[in-house]
């Protein structure tokens, strides 16, 4: 019964490490899946190229190599072309960038698919699932490698290693950070304590997420205006690009495959756009550059539609020079990202950063987008034989410090200036950050003070009242009715605000039941005499619209008194007195 019970308190830990193993083993089976999805997507396109092909060179083993050539091909492996004319090996390492898509897109759906377990299993740990994933995506990739080396195109061993194990990893990478929430950190505990703290600080993650943000927009403008030129260049040579697909090409199944050869070679062409707009240019062989500024050397040219693009040799004209406008917008998109994050419309100005930091960020922008470029520029280029096609592309460490001169000396002052604006004097974040305290504030800024709640009683000023002697609902009354009020509690209204000669400026009453006191600014002895209280007190009878006559003038007998010989109707006559000074007065 004790080894009984001993292998049943066990059983819940080997449960759960059965499916910790489980979980990896399903991980492991995910990235052979992605491998093999990728390669029978290629292998279905190229047979069904080869079986409408009336003259295929080869039969169907000959087409399964070439797919799985170029599989590997799609994630940076070299591969050798061994039936040349000459008989030399020749490599082929232009890796059609519209095909990398594919291979990346999977492995990093398997590894984020990998890290959302079902329910009633253990959560795997992040590092188990990319080694897993890594792993059987690696060993199909190593079973290709094998498989083509008895074929036209073997792989280049080394090219194996770097760059495809590494872009695979890369990607596992990525779908274990995007399954992760796409943190920001923390870093390892071997990294240096001071740089763990910077990290963790919102403000660095907030920075660092803007400079990511205005990198990519500055890439994806260069690219944008590259593929533009590009077109630009393609409809301008459109009888040489014409005369060039129609060579390659006898029937439509051949047309078909160089049609789609073509456009995974799209972004490319779109990056070599991008280098020419930057001033570097790219290289068609070893003696031939292809600069914005003058086509220096003889461009060894194969025999491709795109290649028609390649403007001719020679000085430079106004439509060349008009490629740097493609380096320039991509500055001022840099600079106009990061002023967005810098002086935000809807934030304060306790959010907004200051010129240090609008600068630092954008210069680590510029950063980015310079490595971006450089990667995209080296990743777009590479040999396609031997002898004068061994450099074929841009250069890529000179078009990445050229994208990062470029958006630094234009992305900074943008930046700035924008910031500037927005923050101006009758700018957009100022507005906000006076709402509170200049609410409630008139024209001429003074606040308007309300009016304290009556109580009742002999002086209470109120609308109309209930039976209980409360104010009703809407009870702030009038100036007329308060001032009724406060004649029957024996007390002279009191009289809205008029124009006085001396000041020269009209009061207004408050609607509100605000406290009135119009006679605290004016001067005291023109104001009591009695000529000026005469005045006045027609002027309020006459504005009044006949609603004087409802209550009896100061000094007129009460309700309850006998009516006095010459009134009529028990109504008061017309006074012409006003009040005495210090009566019927707001306080």
């Amino acid at each position: 019964m004790a080894g009984v019970t001993q292998v049943t308190e066990r059983s819940p830990m080997l449960s759960a490490e059965r499916s910790r193993t489980a979980v990896l083993a399903s991980s492991f089976l995910r990235g052979a899946i992605a491998a093999g999805l990728g390669l029978g997507s290629l292998a279905v396109l190229v047979m069904v190229l080869w079986i409408s092909s009336p003259y295929p060179d080869s039969g169907p083993g000959g087409a399964l190599h070439v797919a799985a050539g170029l599989w590997l091909l799609a994630h940076g492996a070299e591969l050798v072309r061994t039936d040349t004319l000459s008989g030399i090996p020749a490599p082929v390492a232009t890796v059609p960038l519209l095909l990398v898509v594919g291979p990346v897109w999977l492995t990093h759906r398997a590894t984020r698919d990998a890290l959302e377990p079902d329910e009633g299993r253990p959560v795997p740990s992040a590092a188990g699932v990319f080694c897993a994933v890594t792993a059987g995506y690696l060993l199909v990739a190593a079973g290709v490698a094998a498989y083509v080396r008895g074929g036209p195109m073997p792989a280049d061993r080394l090219s194996l290693a770097f760059p495809l194990a590494l872009v695979v990893a890369g990607s596992a990478a990525a779908g274990v950070w995007t399954a992760s929430g796409r943190p920001m950190g923390p870093l390892p505990s071997w990294a240096p304590l001071r740089l763990q703290e910077g990290i963790a600080r919102t403000l660095f993650r907030t920075r660092a997420e803007a400079a990511v943000r205005s990198a990519a927009a500055g890439v994806a403008v260069l690219l944008g205006g590259g593929a533009l030129l590009v077109a630009v260049a393609l409809v301008w040579h459109v009888g040489a690009a014409r005369d060039s697909f129609l060579a390659l090409s006898g029937d439509w199944s051949g047309r078909l495959a160089l049609l789609l050869l073509a456009l995974a070679l799209v972004p490319n062409a779109a990056m070599w756009g991008a280098a020419y707009g930057l001033g570097p240019g790219f290289a068609l062989g070893t003696g031939a550059t292809v600069t914005p500024y003058a086509v220096e050397g003889r461009p060894a040219l194969p025999e491709f539609p795109l290649l028609a693009a390649v403007p001719s040799p020679g000085p430079a004209t106004a439509a060349d020079w008009a490629a740097l406008a493609v380096p320039l917008v991509a500055g001022l998109a840099v600079g106009w990202f990061t002023a967005g994050r810098a002086a935000p419309v809807q934030a304060g100005r306790s959010e907004v950063w200051s010129v240090r930091e609008t600068v630092l960020v954008t210069v680590l922008a510029a950063v980015g987008c310079g490595i971006g470029t450089g990667l995209l520029a080296a990743a777009s280029g590479g040999p396609l034989g031997t002898g004068a096609l061994t450099e074929f592309g841009p250069v890529w460490w000179l078009v990445g410090p050229a994208a990062l001169a470029w958006t630094a000396l234009l992305g900074v002052p943008v930046a700035l200036l924008l910031r500037s604006w927005r923050l101006r004097e009758r700018g957009w974040a100022w507005r906000r950050d006076r709402t509170e305290p200049g609410a409630g504030q008139d024209a001429s800024g003074t606040a308007e003070e309300e009016a304290p709640e009556p109580t009742s009683g002999k002086g209470a000023v109120a609308g109309e009242t209930g039976r209980s002697g409360e104010p009703e609902k809407g009870g702030a009354g009038r100036w007329w009715r308060r001032g009724s009020a406060d004649g029957a509690a024996g007390q002279a209204p009191a009289p809205p605000p008029v124009t006085h000669p001396a000041s020269g400026g009209a009061g207004r009453a408050d609607e509100e039941g605000a406290a009135f006191e119009p006679y605290d600014f004016l001067p005291t002895d023109p104001w009591h005499e009695k000529t000026a209280r005469e005045a006045r007190w027609a002027s309020l009878k006459k504005g009044s619209g006949g609603l004087m006559a409802e209550f009896p003038a100061p000094g007129a007998p009460a309700a309850d008194a006998p009516v006095a010989e010459g009134t009529r109707d028990g109504r008061a006559p017309e006074a012409s007195e006003p009040p005495e000074s210090g009566r019927g007065t707001a306080s």
